[in-house]
């Protein structure tokens, strides 16, 4: 029998049929809501991130990540009266956690917490794993073993003279084109000498960018020397950041533009003049030289990475990673302890009185070595403070709930929740750096008389670098550069904000892009320099 000869009509007008699909789509929608809210329903959260990714790509896409994920963490995990940490919601799947036992727990060298997509999205190069992109954790580890020589300095017995050799060229330019003569030494005629404002932004860029090229391929580019972004490696970066890390956050983009047909039609080539294409082109260039016909060997972190068997391939992709992760976030770490030690006289002045008397009493050479750093306290204090107070990186390493689900702050968690560390929260946390953990005071370190308890406070400060096994290798380069750098600068050089109402531009996505930050250079008038 014909369904319409037996009466039933399915004649229905437009806007019926346009009616019934909206309703379904609806209904469809509030189901998938409801689902995605009882999963996580147990933590706090923004009540939008319950049932979609709006409020964490509009946090992403801000501009100010660290201080959005801090603010969550006050607001709905209570951190601030609490004091020692929080777990919160940000996303129907996602957790943002201050808690350092938490994190330590899903880095922890045993734990069964896997990577997530999310390393796919912002390990630069789209086509090849990198040691930090990869999700397969013997992938992870083999390429670690076979790096860690190059990163140690065990293969590379030149590297602490090589990153004096860029401090030098950077103290070298800073005083032949920007720094006045003291007052002391000119009889007061310091302030009617002309030179121009350091921008102390961009050079400490330059410095960290020559630093790892020099270490990493034998060669700096050559930024100090030129002062100009001869790469363009800034300029992609600015370019691309805020997008990348906003796809990074929602799984169905970072699906779609992950997926084989994108990067196909869309996907970034080294032939483009710009963004992430023109990034691969540089990791090319500088090691297609070193698999050349005519290379020779030669005991750079390149060199050691061909001595114990990565392919050329493998090399490109390490290459970027080292480009991008080993100046970027030290050179933010150099803006930020010295805008706040700019703004911190006191601090200023004790952290110069210590490099006046190691000098004095010989225990400084110049330059000064990286033993020679260990042993100065209150630099040692200035540097975890630093780093504390204004970690460098603010991305969302998401690691996932392995099968079976866990358990966290009495609340159970799902498997294959998504649980990320908050770094700019656990480095102000009241429990463990103190009420005053908002203010930078690096006389904390040096005041806290339980070694046990200053271990801890280490521990936490360093978890912007990873820990377990997902540690981050040039974690020990990034303190050589640092030990190094404040010294060499304050002990030649008084600095000054041009403008301490808006002393730079700063924006943040995973990592921090500023500049403008104008400072007044003078020569020290001292005679142990």
């Amino acid at each position: 029998m014909d369904l319409l000869t037996a009466g039933v009509n399915l004649n229905f007008t437009a806007g019926a049929w346009l009616l019934a699909i909206n309703g379904a789509v609806i209904l469809t929608y509030a189901v998938s809501s409801l689902l995605a809210w009882r999963r996580l329903r147990q933590f706090n959260g923004p009540f939008s991130a319950s049932f979609s990714h709006y409020w964490l790509a509009r946090a992403s896409y801000s501009g100010r990540m660290g201080e959005e994920w801090a603010a969550a963490d006050a607001k709905y995990g209570g951190t601030r009266t609490g004091g020692s940490g929080s777990t919160v919601r940000i996303g129907p799947n996602e957790l943002l956690t201050s808690d350092p036992s938490v994190i330590w727990r899903t880095s922890a060298a045993r734990s069964r917490y896997a990577r997530s997509t999310w390393y796919k999205m912002v390990g630069v190069d789209p086509y090849h794993d990198s040691m930090f992109s990869t999700l397969d954790t013997a992938t992870h580890d083999r390429l670690k073993a076979q790096t860690a020589p190059g990163y140690t300095g065990r293969d590379h017995p030149t590297l602490e003279a090589e990153v004096d050799r860029i401090v030098a060229m950077m103290v070298d330019r800073i005083r032949s084109k920007y720094a006045v003569a003291g007052a002391k030494s000119t009889g007061g005629a310091g302030a009617e000498e002309k030179k121009p404002l350091l921008d102390l932004a961009t050079m400490a860029q330059y410095f960290t960018l020559d630093s790892i090229s020099k270490i990493a391929f034998g060669e700096e580019f050559g930024l100090i020397r030129e002062e100009r972004d001869i790469h363009g490696h800034m300029e992609i970066v600015n370019e691309i950041a805020a997008p990348v890390v906003t796809i990074a956050v929602v799984p169905i983009l970072r699906a779609v533009m992950g997926s084989k047909l994108v990067l196909k039609l869309m996907g970034p080539k080294p032939e483009d003049k710009r963004g992430v294409g023109r990034m691969l082109k540089i990791g090319m260039d500088v090691v297609a030289k070193r698999f050349g016909p005519d290379a020779k060997e030669q005991d750079d972190m390149l060199g050691s990475f061909i001595r114990h068997g990565l392919t050329q391939r493998e090399c490109q992709t390490e290459a970027l990673i080292q480009i991008l992760a080993g100046s970027d976030t030290t050179a933010t770490t150099i803006r930020a302890t010295m805008l706040y030690l700019m703004c911190t006289p006191r601090a200023y002045h004790a952290l110069q009185a210590e490099i006046d008397e190691g000098i004095r009493t010989n225990r400084i050479s110049s330059p000064v070595t990286n033993a020679e750093a260990n042993e100065l306290p209150y630099l040692q204090a200035v540097i975890l403070e630093g780093l504390r107070i204004h970690p460098p990186f603010t991305g969302l390493p998401f690691k996932v709930v392995a099968p079976g689900g866990d358990t966290i702050d009495g609340k159970p968690v799902p498997a294959g929740t998504l649980i990320a560390p908050n770094f700019w929260a656990t480095g102000r946390l009241p429990a463990v750096f103190g009420a005053d953990a908002d203010i930078f005071r690096p006389e904390r370190w040096l005041e806290q008389a339980d070694a046990e308890k200053r271990a801890e406070m280490r521990r936490v400060a360093e978890l912007v670098f990873g820990y377990g096994r997902w540690g981050c290798a040039g974690k020990m380069i990034a303190f050589l550069e640092l030990n190094k750098v404040f010294v060499e600068l304050l002990r030649r050089f008084d600095f000054q904000l041009a403008n301490p109402a808006r002393p730079w531009k700063s924006a943040n996505y995973n990592l921090f892009l500023q500049s403008d930050m104008w400072v007044a250079v003078s020569l020290r008038d001292v005679e142990t320099v």
